[in-house]
């Protein structure tokens, strides 16, 4: 009995063997064509298999020529059955990826990606959500490119005339100067020094937005208290306050420890006293505080402007953004709070403002040093 169980697993497995073997010969040289081709010769390989193996068993057993053919009969009717299947079942896969593959040919166009209505597999399904995240993913990017776009239109823009006015004032002044047209040349030379300043700092604000844009904005972090941050960057401001006629106060600033570059922080911290304090009127009061919240310290500076639109609150930190003139000291560039939240962003912190009764407050977030 034991040979005989043997003699039979031999002859079926060799049946078999040779069905895969051409099976496999066969999805090689089909590997460019359909799905439901594939599908089809999958199906044929296993009646193959099954049909040659109980057809060598059935010879070696000597059946009888009417059993055989039964056997024969019932594997042939199995083998069609299982091809209609595979065929009707492909049919559906291929459906199913070709209305996959138009909508994936319209993302690639620049359109949105809609998904077929349902995927014949959990393959071409999760393949679906895929392309509907990166489509969402594509347009976000796009969003955001075309802002980028528009808000470097604008700085182009608005660089062009804020230089075009210093550099005529300076022709203008050293043309009066060469003519010896000025009775105090000390006057002039003081002008055109000023406004060599104020061009200087505009190319300054210029490189280091460009750095930070770029990602090789250096940072040598130190732990320092931001009760120490806070005061030296009121100290720095408290003469132009003081001109302007506001008030700077110090708003429960914490003894709070942080690790960031001093140098960049403290940059943070003097663009926005000083646009507060050119948009608080006189006998105004900007105050500044220092606080820690759970695993972040928040620096904050409030202001009273008297509050920003609310529509345009998403733009404050853009590149160029200006507002209107009460939002912007009359020798910005529109650049300092773009260069706050790059900053801060490379500090792994985050920026942002909102209103307030009587103004806005501007606050940064940055992480607590361990």
């Amino acid at each position: 009995m034991l040979g005989d169980a043997l003699l039979i697993v031999l002859y079926a497995a060799a049946g078999a063997a040779a069905a895969g073997l051409a099976g496999a010969v066969a999805l090689r040289l089909l590997r460019r064509r359909s799905v439901a081709l594939s599908l089809a010769v999958v199906a044929a390989v296993t009646i193959a298999a099954m049909l040659g193996g109980t057809l060598l068993v059935a010879w070696a057993m000597f059946l009888s020529d009417h059993d055989l053919w039964v056997v024969t009969t019932v594997c042939a009717m199995a083998a069609v059955v299982s091809l209609v299947v595979a065929l009707v079942l492909g049919r559906s896969v291929v459906r199913g990826s070709r209305a996959l593959a138009e909508a994936t040919r319209a993302l690639g166009d620049g359109g949105p990606f809609t998904p077929p209505e349902a995927a014949p597999t959990a393959e071409l399904a999760e393949l679906s959500r895929q392309l509907a995240a990166t489509s969402a993913k594509l347009a976000a990017s796009r969003e955001r490119e075309r802002a980028l776009e528009a808000s470097r239109r604008e700085l182009v823009a608005w660089m062009s005339h804020d230089l075009r006015t210093p550099l005529a004032g300076l022709r203008a002044m050293a043309e009066a100067l060469e003519d010896g047209m000025v009775a105090d040349p000390g006057l002039y030379h003081a002008r055109i020094r000023a406004e060599v300043e104020r061009l200087s700092d505009m190319v300054g604000d210029l490189f280091e937005l460009s750095r930070i844009q770029a990602g090789v904005l250096g940072l040598t972090p130190t732990r320092m208290s931001a009760y120490d941050l806070v005061g030296d960057a009121m100290a720095g401001a408290d003469a132009l306050a003081e001109e302007h006629g506001v008030r700077l106060v110090g708003d429960g600033v914490e003894p709070v420890p942080v690790e960031v570059d001093g140098r960049e922080m403290s940059r943070v911290l003097a663009n926005l006293l000083v646009n507060a304090i050119h948009r608080t009127p006189a006998d105004g009061t900007v105050a500044v505080s220092a606080r820690r919240e759970e695993d972040c310290v928040v620096l904050s500076v409030t202001d009273g402007c008297g509050g920003i639109p609310p529509e345009d609150l998403p733009r404050v930190f853009d590149t160029g953004w200006r507002g209107t003139h009460a939002r912007t000291p009359p020798a910005g560039a529109g650049l300092g709070l773009a260069i706050v939240r790059g900053i801060v962003e490379a500090h792994r912190g985050h920026a942002a403002v909102r209103n307030v009764p009587g103004g806005c407050r501007f606050e940064v977030r940055l992480p607590a040093a361990g």
